[in-house]
């Protein structure tokens, strides 16, 4: 008769129960952020053909949004203007009446501080040429032209209340300029997420589409390249001695070694955004009957969550969290 086991690692996984106890990861509600859109000059939610059940909303569907997220548990809210008018320096992105500013005080006036509201500090929504800062002669991005108009849009995102600015243009030196900025402009207590890793991925496909994007050609200037890993922890480095309170990877499941890397060698909070493509991605399988939709929406959460990201920004956030509940 042959020898049996008697190390049997399976009667760990023996019931439900016994699996959930002995579990090495979870998930909670507070660690999902909802990246939100709302978009100026539109009557109703506009659907995302690209990001199925995503809308670019109104201002009173935002207001609905952000409520649902508080009451789910959901832990923060992203949020990215789009504006009826684009221009070469993406003026409206520092209008203290522009879309994203008038979102910034509706959400605060919804939740209060039930809910981080977080707000995309970037240009890209607000440029002619759809890129992240402004141009020089040349058609080039000017980094340091850039950085003033960066911290213009600190100003103004901070005077309209936000708790925490998501700087993600990847521009050298933005988080010294932007924390400089909001110090002299007396908003010591506004957070920067800095997005530290931040790839120049085929996954922000998806994106171009929520936002109304007008890029002419690409952002792999000042994005990472996707075959370097060391760089990020460079970028990492300097964000966290430029004044960064927490970092960011992006995009998150095709890089979760970066994730893993980040996470080991800070001791700040580390984010990781599941950005559209791979929402896309698991929707359109899904729908096509290749996966079990909400099996697979969990099992990519835990991943970056098992990489080491304490926040995940998804589109699934508040459905998630209603799961989590529900539990």
């Amino acid at each position: 008769m042959a020898e049996v086991p008697h190390v049997r690692p399976r009667r760990l996984r023996t019931t439900p129960a016994m699996r959930r106890m002995v579990a090495e990861t979870r998930l909670h509600p507070a660690d999902l952020i909802l990246p939100a859109f709302v978009r100026e000059g539109i009557s109703g939610p506009a659907p995302i053909n690209a990001m199925p059940g995503v809308v670019q909303h109104t201002r009173d569907t935002l207001r609905k949004a952000a409520a649902e997220a508080v009451a789910a548990g959901v832990g923060g809210i992203m949020l990215f203007g789009l504006p009826l008018v684009k221009d070469a320096v993406g003026s409206q992105g520092t209008d203290p009446d522009g879309i994203l500013q008038k979102a910034i005080r509706d959400v605060r006036a919804e939740v209060g501080d039930d809910l981080v509201v977080m707000s995309d500090l970037c240009l890209d929504e607000y440029t002619d040429h759809g890129h992240c800062g402004v141009l020089d002669s040349q058609g080039r991005v000017d980094n340091d032209a850039t950085l003033e108009r960066y911290a213009e849009m600190a100003r103004v995102q901070a005077d309209a209340g936000v708790h925490v600015v998501g700087p993600s243009g990847m521009m050298d030196g933005q988080v010294r300029v932007i924390r400089q900025a909001l110090d002299a402009a007396g908003h010591q207590d506004v957070s920067i997420l800095a997005y530290t890793a931040k790839y120049a991925s085929a996954f922000y496909g998806p994106f171009r589409e929520a936002v109304n994007s007008s890029l002419k050609g690409d952002r792999k200037t000042y994005q990472q390249d996707p075959a370097n890993a060391r760089e990020s922890l460079r970028e990492l480095a300097l964000d966290l001695a430029e004044g960064a309170d927490m970092v960011m990877v992006k995009p998150a499941l095709p890089y979760l070694d970066i994730l893993r890397q980040v996470a080991d060698a800070v001791d700040v909070p580390v984010a990781a955004y599941q950005i559209s493509g791979e929402y896309a991605t698991v929707e359109a399988a899904a729908a096509n009957g290749w996966i079990d939709r909400d099996a697979a929406i969990m099992e990519t959460l835990l991943g970056i969550r098992r990489a080491g990201a304490g926040m995940i920004l998804t589109y699934w956030a508040t459905e998630v969290a209603g799961w989590l509940r529900g539990r």
